[in-house]
């Protein structure tokens, strides 16, 4: 069995400018064995089985400026075949997670590692071939494989077609490419979405075209569209993204129900989300772009729990060097130097009015937003913007202020750069810089440089954009909804990145975003929004993290607790004895 793969990136190999460098440095080749080779088309191909690790043609490869080379050494306790790989040199995926009529089957685990991968195989858009690059690998084959396990059947009904597939994809923000029309246009299609629309608080979108949407919004409607769907398995992938808690709740909720008859699986990031509606998860751990490990299922709490840790005892696989945990002090601001006084605003619209009190900005202080959607978020950080002239107040003034915008959308004639050539294009020869250099590094898109943009995934594609944020010249950083797509350790990265940014350059942030961990972790203060969704909205001066939570989650009546292993957030069930316990104590965060 091997235990050593060699992962290829053709998109990024560039070898009619670095000359086969790899071939040229590989020890094994000079000792007269072919090692590399070129292959089809002109791009090198490596022989597992000579390679000897040496890691020579990695370095050449990134000495010439690209890094399309990954070298890795197997676990130990690996001894099995691939479930797929992508060609020879490509990802390998090993195992599959185990679909359980009944049940809210959960995926944990970075981006990378083949969440997607596990998705298409499952709904049988993509035959697995059990790492035979000749494709000899029949249906048969792997039904054998999977004998008197609980996939056995699943695999025998997706070989018949027997199985009719629901998919709601990660990146919403495409949605209105593919249909120009109606919602409810697109709901009828599968269905009466009379009483589900309700249910999910988005009748009232029904006579919209799908174009005028925003991100929360259109992922309401791709999960609505999901769930009228007559199928055998459905398949979530980060349902919550854009989405407020109280629509995340409202969401799971209805993945629960759904799952009670049908075969359920999500792939989620929220950690409170992701444990509110999974009945079990299965871990995916290995290299992101280069293999990726299912784990055997676990209970919810210890999934995740065991995810955090990044050591799994039965298996004996430590996959991260140190365990995520959760700060459980209380937060104590020690930003005293005023920056900026911001003013009030006042805006009317069409059916919908808001008013936003002022206060004073600290230097090296993160303003956390919170509150529904459609209750003004966005619209506030446009008018501090200039984007939308309010009717009462001022945008800032005689300040830079950067901004990344809540929906990740690039233009036809972008989606052809590479990130290079797009970054560049945002942040001019600051991309050259040391220290902007770190952070395209710690925000892991140095490897995606030579990458066009239109190929990038949801997770890749926010860490450009907040890049281009973090790069342009700014007093002050406005980041809508940052967290969407990115993994928990990209999450927790990213929210260490602009802390030290934003402290070191002594300047402020305004941050809005669902994730509550998040929040938790990056504000100094919050800013809670309140009003009627679609209707009206108020912007609460800020306060501490604190009061601003609970104010937030008393407003919805939802109770929140910190796992004590982690000190991670959970939802209690509602009316659960925890939940009455908070509400009589008026601790509506992380109480206890």
């Amino acid at each position: 069995m091997k235990k050593r793969i060699v992962v290829h990136d053709k998109e990024l190999c560039k070898f009619s400018r670095c000359g086969y460098q790899c071939i040229k440095v590989c020890p094994v080749n000079r000792s007269g064995d072919e090692c590399i080779v070129v292959g089809e088309k002109g791009y090198p191909v490596f022989n597992e089985e000579l390679c000897i690790g040496c890691g020579l043609c990695v370095k050449a490869c990134e000495k010439a400026g690209f890094r399309a080379i990954t070298i890795v050494n197997l676990p130990k306790e690996l001894n099995e075949s691939p479930i797929h790989r992508y060609g020879r040199n490509g990802f390998a995926l090993y195992r599959l997670p185990i679909p359980k009529p009944g049940y809210v089957v959960g995926i944990i685990g970075p981006n990378g590692v083949g969440k997607t991968t596990v998705m298409n195989i499952l709904s049988g858009n993509l035959k697995p071939n059990s790492g035979n690059m000749e494709n000899k690998v029949t249906w048969d084959d792997l039904i054998e494989r999977f004998k008197g396990t609980e996939l056995q059947n699943y695999l025998e009904n997706l070989s018949e077609n027997k199985l009719k597939i629901a998919y709601k994809p990660q990146h919403v923000d495409l949605i209105p490419r593919v249909w120009k029309g109606k919602v409810r246009s697109l709901l009828e299609q599968e269905g009466d979405p009379t009483i589900l629309v309700k249910k999910l608080g988005i009748d009232e979108l029904l006579n919209k075209n799908v174009s005028e949407l925003s991100g929360g919004e259109l992922q309401l409607v791709a999960v609505a569209a999901v769930l009228l769907k007559n199928a055998d398995f459905y398949f979530f992938d980060e349902p919550s993204s854009y989405l407020d808690v109280q629509q995340r709740l409202l969401v799971a909720k209805e993945i629960r129900t759904l799952a009670e008859k049908k075969q359920v699986m999500v792939v989620e990031h929220d950690l409170a989300v992701l444990d509110y509606l999974s009945d079990h998860v299965h871990i995916l751990y290995g290299k992101p772009g280069a293999f990726g490990i299912v784990s055997n299922p676990y209970g919810v709490r210890v999934g995740i729990n065991t995810y955090l840790e990044g050591y799994i005892k039965e298996e004996n696989m430590r996959f991260r060097d140190k365990e995520i945990t959760f700060d459980v002090k209380a937060h104590v601001t020690d930003k005293t130097i005023p920056f900026l006084t911001f003013p009030s605003f006042e805006k009317k619209f069409e059916g919908f009015k808001l008013k936003t009190e002022g206060g004073i900005l600290y230097k090296g202080e993160i303003i956390g937003v919170l509150g529904p959607n459609g209750i003004g978020k966005t619209t506030f950080i446009k008018m501090l913007v200039g984007q939308i002239k309010p009717d009462k107040g001022e945008a800032i003034k005689d300040l830079k202020l950067s901004y990344k915008p809540q929906r990740l959308i690039i233009s036809e004639q972008d989606a052809e750069l590479t990130v290079g050539a797009y970054i560049q294009s945002h942040v001019g020869s600051k991309i050259f810089e040391p220290d902007f250099k770190k952070v395209i590094r710690y925000l892991g898109i140095e490897r995606n440089m030579e990458k066009q943009m239109k190929n990038l995934s949801g997770g890749e594609l926010q860490a450009v954009f907040i890049a281009c944020a973090l790069g342009r010249e700014h007093d002050i950083l406005l980041l809508d909804e940052p967290s969407a797509f990115l993994d928990i350790e990209q999450r927790l990265n990213i929210s260490k990145i602009i802390r030290s940014h934003i402290e070191s350059n002594k300047i402020a942030c305004f941050i809005v975003d669902h994730d509550l961990q998040i929040i938790d972790t990056i504000s100094d203060r919050i800013m809670v929004f309140e009003g009627l969704r679609g209707v009206s909205g108020f912007g609460n001066r800020p306060t501490s993290v604190k009061d601003g939570m609970n104010k937030f989650l008393k407003n919805l009546g939802v109770t929140f607790r910190r796992d004590p292993q982690t000190g991670r957030a959970r939802a209690n069930k509602p009316d659960s004895q925890k939940d009455r316990e908070q509400k009589e104590l008026g601790e509506y965060y992380y109480a206890g």
